[in-house]
Parts: structure tokens; C-alpha cells; sequence
């Protein structure tokens, strides 16, 4: 787990309109496109410092001797970046989630200015996002047509074709292996070892079995929650509350209350971590308001 999460601003919606906005650029003239947002150092000195963040939004159509039409890369940068970066953003929060995009950008940037080198791809979804996203779920699974591959066979692939390319004396790969390296050296910084009951020490990659309990627990709460305010059980209601306030999670940003939709089938709200908190505000909402026997409703305070 991380040493702190902040709030998931969805800044994924972002980077997901800047690459479909810059394709569309792109394909109007890509050779201009090119000359204008591409990293070159020495126009960067001059002036023209977008040109540190937009070569990350070109979609470039050669991987090695492959040739793939940009079309093509669009569309599976577009998933890889709406599977992998929605996941992390939402596990990090995103003021974290921008400070590591913005060091992996900047630090390939700063390698590729030293070793005089241009720049242009989308190489933080495919090598910096993917490795952090390989080592919080290494058990996902992509399905490429039929064949089934764990992100970690992916990951480690992309980060031997770095390595072949760096051997072969290519600049490019040597800046984004630097870039990648940074980044995730951000993640290791933000990331705590935690010690289990019996004594080992594990990390948040290996804590899937727990975030599955917690999420069936809570989905387990949730039953409990409609049968106790369709049954006004006040014992019950009380003693949910209870339990709800004994797992609250401190410094978690939680949903107005509107968004509390805990049977929806995405089922976003029993895997959050301020699910104790919203459970026991729903609880204290909606619970059946409480009467004198003379008939005049009790206010709670």
C-alpha cells in the first residue's frame, strides 16, 4: 500500500482527450506535427517548452522494424492508458498519480537533452505506466486476440526490448529507460511494507487475498444494511453503525452521499477504503426517525 492516498480527481479523462485531441492534429499533417511537438533540446532553450510534455501525445508508427499505423497505436495506447492508468490513479490518487507522470516525462526529457537525442512516442503508458501497474496487480491478466498474458510477461518483455535497444546504442531507449526508472523509483518511495500476523513482510502487491476478503465483507455489510433500515431495527441499525465506525479508514476523501451506490455492478464503493465512513453516514441518513410515545419525532443531536 501506499505511505498516502489522495483523492482520485480522474485526471485519466485528461490524458485520454490530449492523445485522441493530438491525433487528430497529427493526422492532418504528420510531418508538422512532428517538427512542432516533438522534444528537441535546443528549442526547448529556445523557448518552446511544451515540447518537454506534448512528445509523450505523438503516436508513433515504428517499434523497432515493425511499422504499425498510428491509427493503430492510438487505439491500443487509448486502452492501455484507460486499464492501467485509471487502476493506478485510483489506488494512488492523483496529485501522486501526476507527480509520476510528470518525473517519468521530465526525467526521459532531461536524459535525451544530455545525450542530444530527439523524442517523440508515447513511451510513459508503454514502459513506466505498465511496470508500476505490473507490480500492484501482477496477477492481471490481457487477453491479445485469444492468447492469455500476465501484465508481469508484458512488462518484463518491454523492459528487454529497452534493454536490447540501450545495448544496440540507442540514445532514445537509454532517456526512456532512465525516465522509467524514475518513476519508479517515485513508486517505491510512496510505497510501505507492512508486517503480517505471522510475522512476514509483505507488500501491497501481494495483498490482493486481503483487498478480496475486505470487498467481500463489505458486500456481506451491504445485505446487512437493507434488511436492518427495511426492517427499522434499531438494535441493528446501532449496531452496524458501530461496527462501520470501528473500520473507518482516517484521511480518506469520501463521496457525497448521493454517490454511495454500493450494488452498483462496477462495485467501485466496496472496494474504496472510505466505505466504513459512507456505510455508517447511510446508516444515519436513512435510518427511520425514532418517536415519543406522545407521538413527536425524536432529533438526534
Amino acid at each position: 500500500m501506499f505511505r498516502s492516498r489522495g483523492e482520485n480527481l480522474r485526471s485519466i479523462y485528461i490524458l485520454l482527450f490530449l492523445n485522441i485531441a493530438f491525433f487528430l492534429l497529427q493526422y492532418q499533417d504528420p510531418q508538422r506535427f512532428a517538427q512542432i511537438f516533438a522534444f528537441d533540446w535546443r528549442l526547448v532553450g529556445a523557448g518552446q517548452f511544451w515540447r518537454l510534455f506534448t512528445y509523450q501525445f505523438i503516436q508513433a508508427g515504428h517499434v523497432g522494424w515493425l511499422t504499425i499505423p498510428p491509427v493503430v497505436t492510438l487505439f491500443l495506447n487509448l486502452i492501455l492508458l484507460t486499464l492501467m492508468g485509471m487502476a493506478v490513479e485510483e489506488e494512488w490518487g492523483t496529485f501522486h498519480f501526476l507527480n509520476f507522470y510528470l518525473i517519468s516525462t521530465l526525467a526521459t526529457a532531461a536524459v535525451a537533452a544530455y545525450v542530444d537525442t530527439p523524442l517523440l512516442g508515447s513511451f510513459f503508458i508503454n514502459f513506466t505506466l505498465l511496470f508500476v501497474y505490473a507490480t500492484l496487480y501482477r496477477e492481471q491478466t490481457f487477453y491479445l486476440l485469444i492468447l492469455p498474458i500476465r501484465v508481469t510477461i508484458l512488462a518484463w518483455l518491454a523492459f528487454a526490448a529497452l534493454l536490447v535497444g540501450v545495448f544496440m546504442g540507442s540514445r532514445t531507449n537509454l532517456a526512456v529507460l532512465v525516465g522509467a526508472a524514475a518513476g519508479y523509483a517515485y513508486y517505491l518511495s510512496q510505497r510501505v511494507q507492512f508486517v503480517t500476523a505471522g510475522g512476514d513482510v509483505d507488500d501491497f502487491g501481494k495483498n490482493v487475498d486481503a483487498k478480496i476478503a475486505a470487498a467481500t465483507r463489505n458486500l456481506t455489510r451491504v445485505a446487512a444494511v437493507k434488511k436492518a433500515l427495511s426492517s427499522a431495527s434499531e438494535s441493528e441499525i446501532e449496531r452496524l453503525i458501530a461496527a462501520a465506525e470501528r473500520e473507518i479508514v482516517r484521511g480518506v476523501n469520501i463521496c457525497p452521499p448521493i454517490d454511495y451506490k454500493p450494488e452498483h455492478p462496477d462495485r467501485y464503493c466496496v472496494h474504496c477504503e472510505g466505505f466504513a465512513e459512507c456505510t455508517a453516514r447511510h446508516l444515519r441518513l436513512n435510518r427511520p426517525k425514532r418517536v415519543e410515545p406522545h407521538g413527536e419525532p425524536v432529533v438526534e443531536t
